[in-house]
């Protein structure tokens, strides 16, 4: 039995014709009251643009015009030290810095490194002004780079007196070409000029754009008229260095919305960038963009002014905007109204054809759903016979889709169920709704498949006798894969076993070993070392020196022998100890370790600095040999320091340290450091067993942390190590 998929007529769904009129009027209302509020708001953005791009020429004319002062005023500072030597032949560096601290730079112009005077001199002028320095007691005045040239524009004065600022006095600029170039116009034009783009000695390592201004300085405040007069009457350059960024940021400091600004120094047609500058809010396409240039002191800047995006600028517009609202939420508002005028006569019509049509489309569906499954599907009627099949339960079965329909659905299968079982799906389908079976299929070519059966109710149509719907998958080779999967685990099983087996009898065989290295091998230790003191106390006298030196050296050997021994004991008990976790403080532990390294060595000075409230979770012994080893190497290797130093605490990461300032290792030694018995000094110049690392690392990794090594030879060591803070941490590492 299957119905018909044709689709309804669609003339039920249609808006009737008296209606029609009703939905053009409405939307007449809106578009006509749309178009209103459109041409009027169109003619308000077109004035506010406008407005918004005269506002930004004249923010970029403005910013442009205090660019321009901010130079001027640099310029004035620059002539005020001019003036400085005009009075004074050399000011000495006392009167310098009254009159730059007079100047208050810091304060009025932030931008500003400083104000310096720069020496113009020869190399034997260069010498006589160093011993000058010298002799007058302002100390060694170093020129760096270092290196013979020609002429030399070596800073001299720099203040204020920061630490870059002093770091700074020395350099010569006239070897850098950029600022050579503008020193040079400078002298020979007795005109400021500005170098391009630098990087101050002050701003080494930071990508800082900055530029220098210059004013030569005469000898007896001449001012020569021609280039060899002025060369030849040159003393030095005074000179004001500025950072680009804090020279643009001052001069913007005040606007309500700075403006993006892009600089590019354009002299002599090179194109070099100064200030790029791109504010997040405009970094899409700006709405106006505006260019100027600038010429001041020898140099030709480009600037580059971009305003926000039109949508930033549009967002800004809040009259406007609101305006817009207020027109299109009355034009809504109209349409709205003629709109449910509209609607109202047509809910019952459209209501009906809306149900009509989704009984038909869910009919569609299910009839979709059954004939296009994977899976066999049947409809069956209250005695169990097959109503309708699709073609997946055909081809299951084995047989065409025509003869299934009627024949007894459980009949197709070995182990169907009788009258009580089928009572009972029956009853599981009233009261759980769902109900599974796996039944057995003979195919007619012999194979047997396994079925998985699902029956659900279905109610037919009226008048129909249906009444479940029967679903058949064959999971055949899914019971096959799961009985592989359980033999696999089975297997599996006894492998683990014989593995646990073989690793108890490993653990057996090494504390044998270990108890024939604590018996069996100490037996002849001591008897050499007490026949060797006997030897020594009854016939010492008898032996020549040379004799008793060799008696030492088998007491020593044999006394080395046992403490390497204990070692190797050591290292196998770390391995086989269960780890017994519990919160630790580390700085407390650290603390007595040191106050006992003290107890035994009184006559050391060690600065010790151990960080407070250092947690962490692991074993308490084993933490505290880590910890006995580390510090203990720290103090040990710090012997020969002037001033020995030993620190423990943690990194911003989470790791612990423990660093010294002592004899350290040679970096690509660091892989030998943590292995048994190897020693990187000898014996006579630090004692020591060399299991002391490799115990740490072991100790480490039994609680799954990690340990790394940095040093350098007379340069002292750190060890970094990490240990669980909580004991869920612990145990999953473990």
């Amino acid at each position: 039995m299957r119905p018909s998929t044709t689709p309804a007529d669609d003339t039920d769904a249609r808006v009737p014709l008296s209606a029609t009129t009703g939905y053009v009027l409405a939307v007449l209302v809106l578009l006509a009251s749309l178009g209103l509020v459109a041409l009027y708001w169109r003619n308000a953005h077109a004035r506010e643009l406008k407005a918004a791009e005269a506002d930004f020429i004249a923010r970029s004319q403005e910013t442009t015009a205090l660019l321009v002062q901010r130079l001027d005023d640099y310029e004035l500072v620059t002539r005020g030290g001019v003036s400085l030597f005009a009075s004074v032949a050399r000011p000495s560096r006392r009167q310098w810095q009254g009159y730059v601290d007079g100047l208050n730079i810091r304060t009025r112009f932030p931008a500003l490194a400083g104000l310096g005077f720069a020496t113009y001199a020869t190399p034997g002028q260069m010498s006589d002004l160093q011993r000058l320095l010298r002799d007058s007691g302002e100390g060694l005045f170093s020129v760096w780079p270092h290196g013979m040239r020609e002429y030399y524009g070596a800073i001299l004065y720099l203040d204020p007196k920061t630490p870059d600022n002093l770091a700074a006095i020395g350099y010569d600029m006239y070897s850098e070409p950029v600022r050579h170039a503008a020193m040079e116009a400078a002298r020979d034009t007795g005109e400021p000029r500005m170098s391009g783009r630098v990087e101050l000695v002050q701003d080494q390592g930071k990508p800082l754009s900055a530029a220098v201004l210059f004013l030569p300085v005469y000898r007896s405040g001449d001012r020569p008229s021609s280039i060899a007069a002025r060369r030849e009457s040159m003393q030095g350059w005074v000179y004001v260095p500025f950072r680009v960024q804090a020279f643009v940021d001052t001069a913007q400091r005040k606007a309500a919305h700075p403006l993006a600004l892009r600089i590019v120094d354009v002299t002599g047609g090179i194109e070099q960038p100064l200030y790029p500058d791109v504010a997040p809010e405009q970094a899409d396409t700006p709405a106006f963009t505006s260019n100027a240039t600038l010429e001041a002191y020898g140099r030709r800047w480009r600037l580059e002014y971009r305003s926000a995006s039109q949508a930033t600028i549009e967002a800004r517009m809040t009259d406007l905007r609101t305006t817009l609202a207020v027109g299109v939420f009355a034009s809504l508002l109209l349409f709205g109204i003629a709109l449910v005028l509209a609607r109202t006569q047509l809910r019952a019509e459209r209501l009906a054809a809306r149900m009509t049509e989704s009984y038909r489309r869910s009919e569609l569906r299910f009839r979709s759903a059954m004939e296009y499954s994977a899976i066999g599907k049947a409809l069956l009627d209250h005695d169990g016979h097959i109503v309708d099949a699709n073609p997946s339960l055909a081809r299951i079965l084995g047989k065409p889709r025509e003869q299934l329909l009627g024949t007894s659905f459980d009949g197709h299968f070995l182990d169907h169920p009788d009258a009580s079982g089928r009572d009972r799906e029956r009853d599981v389908l009233a009261t759980a709704g769902v109900y599974r079976s796996t039944r057995t299929l003979l195919r007619e070519e012999g194979g047997l498949r396994h079925m998985q059966l699902t029956y659900a109710p279905v109610p037919g149509d009226v008048g129909q006798d249906i009444t479940r719907l029967a679903q058949v998958e064959d999971v055949t080779d899914r019971l096959r894969a799961e009985a592989q999967v359980l033999a696999l685990n089975r297997t599996l099983e006894a492998r683990v076993e014989q593995r646990t087996r073989e690793l108890t009898i490993a653990n057996q065989e090494l504390e044998s070993f270990a108890y024939s290295v604590s018996h069996d091998l100490r037996a002849p230790l001591r008897a050499i070392d007490g026949f060797s003191r006997l030897l020594e106390e009854r016939y010492g006298e008898v032996l020549q020196a040379e004799g008793r030196d060799y008696l030492a050296r088998v007491r020593n050997a044999a006394a080395r022998m046992g403490t390497l021994i204990e070692s190797l004991l050591k290292m196998a008990r770390l391995g086989r100890a269960a780890v017994k976790p519990a919160p630790l403080d580390l700085s407390r532990m650290a603390a007595d370790i040191v106050t006992e390294l003290r107890a035994d060595d009184p006559g050391r000075e060690v600065v010790v600095e151990i960080a407070p409230m250092l947690q962490a979770t692991g074993d308490p012994s084993l933490v505290r040999n880590l910890l006995q080893n580390l510090i203990g190497n720290a103090w040990k290797f710090t012997r020969d320091c002037a001033v020995a130093r030993v620190e423990v605490g943690r990194d911003a990461d989470g790791a612990f340290f423990v660093r010294d300032n002592g004899a350290g290792f040679a970096p690509e030694y660091v892989d030998k450091l943590f292995r048994p018995f190897q020693r990187l000094h000898t014996q006579e110049q630090f004692a020591g067993d060399g299991i002391g690392l490799a115990s740490v690392k072991r100790i480490v990794e039994r609680h799954g942390g990690t340990i790394q090594a940095e040093g350098a030879p007379g340069q002292g060591a750190t060890f970094r190590f990490t240990l669980p803070e909580t004991d869920a941490a612990l145990a999953g590492k473990a």
